[in-house]
């Protein structure tokens, strides 16, 4: 537990290291909303395939799932801001080239693939080395409301980043990579001033273990404990892929409606960020993470449930809220609890069970839904969330009792 005065949320905007790279986060996490929206529709455009569009997110998950190890590596092995930097101009030039190819007519379908698959692996590396860099950033004592200054930063891109994807999209189909291109390169200048930092080098014996951070992991209870909570509870309770169902069968409310329900947990995650940017958890910090994750489930068989287009977005928003504390805590903990010439290599392995949460939970949710029908795969989620959240109470005590983060 550190002695010194944490940073305030003024006092951490202030912070010229942790200003410039909160900045170059949200530039990088505003191109990957704007790329999302644009190559989604440009695919659909091209191809008219539902197929083709579940394609983009194989071929974005694969690179992380085959260069896991190696990215985390990376990241403990060179300095973290140039891993970052690299990653930034590689999908710079990424996104020249299909804003180049867009605008001459010369796109093709597997060139937007083979686009997808290199951002696929600099995001691959650059996530644990961006994740890595915090702490190292954040001043003493202030890791937690740095972190969720940074998720609600985040949050502001995913709410915004489509509207702007698609704005530019209408305007010239080649204007939202050019955007995302100079996002990218900004951002790359950004990371590059965030100044010299004392990253501590890896041990002899560590330095050539691609497989570290697995041992580590699953040699710290309360790490592993943190980061399979995080994989089942997403798994299970992920609603997303029934939105559009919920949206046109049982709301009845169309597209705009729909925008509102995808809309309602980053809301409520921003909401969240703020408050925890001025009140951090000081007291019972593991037993919060449950409850918030217990208030997850509960949101979810509300949203369920719910025949009222206003408690459907209401219960989303409590859900984002609710995640936005699990996160908030969960990245706190694994940082702090993690050597810093680990954190690449187990920020890697974390990374590698949010995207797999994210993309199997779709596919779980999916695959209930087309079984059981949409409202029992919703309401099977929710209470399933809760019990993984009661389960690992009773598994993991040393994560249940942790008192405070710094």
């Amino acid at each position: 537990m550190s002695s010194a005065t944490p940073a305030g949320a003024r006092e951490l905007l202030g912070h010229r290291p942790f200003l410039f790279f909160l900045s170059s986060r949200s530039l990088s996490r505003f191109s990957s909303q704007i790329g999302a929206v644009a190559i989604g529709w440009q695919i659909y455009d091209l191809t008219g395939s539902a197929f083709d569009l579940g394609v983009v997110g194989l071929v974005q998950f694969l690179p992380t799932a085959l260069l896991v190890f190696v990215a985390g590596h990376a990241a403990d092995r060179f300095e973290r801001k140039r891993v970052v930097q690299a990653c930034q101009v590689a999908e710079a030039l990424t996104a020249l080239f299909l804003a180049g190819s867009t605008f001459a007519g010369t796109i093709s379908e597997i060139q937007i693939f083979a686009a997808t698959f290199v951002l696929g692996i600099a995001g691959a590396f650059e996530s644990p080395a961006t994740a890595a860099l915090l702490p190292l950033i954040a001043p003493q004592g202030s890791l937690q409301r740095a972190t969720a200054i940074s998720s609600g930063a985040a949050q502001i891109a995913t709410i915004t980043g489509p509207a702007l994807g698609g704005f530019a999209y209408a305007m010239m189909p080649s204007a939202p990579y050019a955007v995302m291109m100079v996002f990218w390169l900004f951002g790359a200048l950004l990371t590059g001033g965030i100044g010299r930092l004392q990253q501590a080098p890896a041990k002899d014996g560590a330095s050539v273990d691609l497989y570290a951070g697995v041992t580590f992991v699953r040699s710290n209870p309360a790490i592993l404990g943190t980061i399979s909570l995080d994989l089942f509870a997403v798994l299970f309770g992920g609603v997303t892929a029934l939105l559009p169902i919920y949206a046109r069968d049982i709301l009845q409310t169309g597209p705009l409606g729909l925008g509102i329900l995808r809309a309602a947990p980053a809301v409520g995650a921003l909401l969240m960020t703020m408050l925890l940017a001025r009140h951090t958890i000081n007291r019972r910090v593991g037993m919060r993470m449950f409850q918030a994750v217990i208030v997850f489930g509960v949101a979810t068989v509300v949203f369920a449930l719910s025949q009222w287009m206003w408690l459907s977005a209401l219960a989303l928003a409590v859900l984002g809220a609710a995640d936005t504390i699990s996160v908030v805590i969960r990245f706190s903990l694994v940082q702090l609890a993690t050597p810093d010439e680990m954190r690449g290599r187990v920020g890697a392995v974390n990374f590698l069970f949010i995207n797999a949460s994210n993309q199997l939970g779709q596919f779980e949710s999916g695959v209930t839904a087309a079984l059981l029908g949409a409202v029992p795969s919703a309401v099977l989620g929710g209470v399933a969330t809760v019990a993984v959240a009661l389960l690992w109470m009773k598994l993991f005590p040393t994560l249940r009792n942790v008192e405070r983060l710094e």
